[in-house]
This record gives C-alpha cells, sequence and structure tokens, in this order.
C-alpha cells in the first residue's frame, strides 16, 4: 500500500494509478479495433482487464485517499464517523454482533476512550471489493469514504451488466457477444467513472471533506 503524507503526494499518487491502466487497456482497445482473427481474443480479454483494472483502481485510490486521511494525525474526534468506523472497527463490531449487555458497555466505555488519541485507520483491510466490484459494491465502498454516489447512479446499470457480467462470463469460459465498436464505448465510460471518482478524492482531500462539521 502506498502511504501519502501531502496533498501533493496523493495526487501523484492518483495520477500515477490512472496512467499505468489507460496505457495497458489502450493496447487492447486497438486491438480489439482491428479486423484481424485477433480482434475477438483482443475483445475477451480487454473485458477482463477493464474489470480487473475497474476493481484495482477503486480499491487503490481509497487506500491512498485513506492513507492521506491518517497521515493528518487528528483525533477520532475529529474525523466523521465513517472514517472513525476504519479505527475502532473491531469494538463495533462487538456492538453490532453482541447480545449481551456488559460487553456493548465496555465496547462502547472504550470507543468513548479513544476519541482523543490520534486516528490509527486499518488500511489494509479497510477497502473490499469482494472481488466482484458491482455497482453495490462500489457505493459501500464510495459510501464508506463520505464520497457522494448519486452522480454515478446512471451508470449502475453499466457496471453491472456491460462489466461485471461480461467478465464474469470470460471468466467462467463463456460465449461473448460485444462487438469492437461497443468495447471502445464501455472503456469510455469505465474510464470516465475512474476519473470522476479520482477527482470526488482529490477534491475531498483538498475541502478536508473528512472532518468532522465544526
Amino acid at each position: 500500500m502506498i502511504k501519502v503524507r501531502t496533498l501533493s503526494e496523493m495526487q501523484t499518487a492518483l495520477d500515477q494509478e490512472m496512467a499505468w491502466r489507460i496505457k495497458e487497456i489502450g493496447v487492447f482497445r486497438v486491438g480489439a479495433g482491428s479486423n484481424g482473427p485477433q480482434r475477438k481474443p483482443y475483445i475477451r480479454a480487454g473485458v477482463a482487464l477493464l474489470y480487473a483494472h475497474w476493481e484495482g483502481f477503486i480499491k487503490n485510490s481509497s487506500e491512498i485517499y485513506l492513507s492521506y486521511v491518517e497521515s493528518r494525525a487528528l483525533p477520532y474526534r475529529d474525523l466523521k464517523s465513517c472514517f472513525v468506523v476504519f479505527g475502532l472497527k473491531g469494538k463495533i463490531n462487538t456492538l453490532v454482533e453482541g447480545r449481551k449487555s456488559l460487553p456493548n458497555v465496555e465496547a462502547m466505555d472504550f470507543i468513548f476512550s479513544k476519541m482523543g488519541e490520534t486516528a490509527k485507520l486499518q488500511i489494509n483491510s479497510a477497502v473490499k471489493t469482494e472481488s466482484n466490484l458491482t455497482s453495490t459494491v462500489f457505493s459501500n465502498i464510495a459510501g464508506s469514504l463520505d464520497i457522494d454516489t448519486s452522480p454515478y447512479e446512471t451508470k449502475f446499470h453499466l457496471i453491472d451488466s456491460s462489466l461485471v457480467d461480461r467478465r464474469n462470463k470470460v471468466a467462467h469460459g463463456e460465449f461473448l457477444d460485444i462487438k469492437g465498436g461497443d468495447f471502445a464505448s464501455l472503456v469510455d465510460d469505465i474510464l470516465s467513472l475512474m476519473r470522476r471518482y479520482k477527482t470526488d478524492i482529490e477534491n475531498a482531500a483538498s475541502l478536508e471533506s473528512y472532518k468532522k462539521a465544526a
């Protein structure tokens, strides 16, 4: 996981995350647009690769943002609740799962006692794509970072049907009916979503949206 300490480092890390992915996807986009016998294999492989970059970018960029938030060295009490969860999830799970009152009381006392401490976020286990980054999983990840998902909703069907479902067909060795032009359009749509997410993270960091309102 990339550790970032400043806004500039975070932006550089996000730029690098995006750049190499665009370059690699571009190779398959060109191959899918050719007229040779390799066109269909390029499309099938391209769909799987595009999904991999969609999942990888959302996970890695989210972790980069969490690393930046942690680098602010703020106490838990100054962070929005969704970020506090990343640091105190173990005790919070006790509250959710526990049926006995004493463990719940002890968990609450522990949580309150930690509010003045510098936040330490469990970044390595924070972002779970479930190896199937559907719109529902994406919404859960974005929501956990307080990223508004409403601008993405018009593309939820595309994520689920045009990308995830097709990727699953490729993974299971099933027939995939998609033309080169459709693949190119899918690439444009998914890259646009990735760029939007990158911008949302950058804006959230710049505006200090991770802080609790005074």
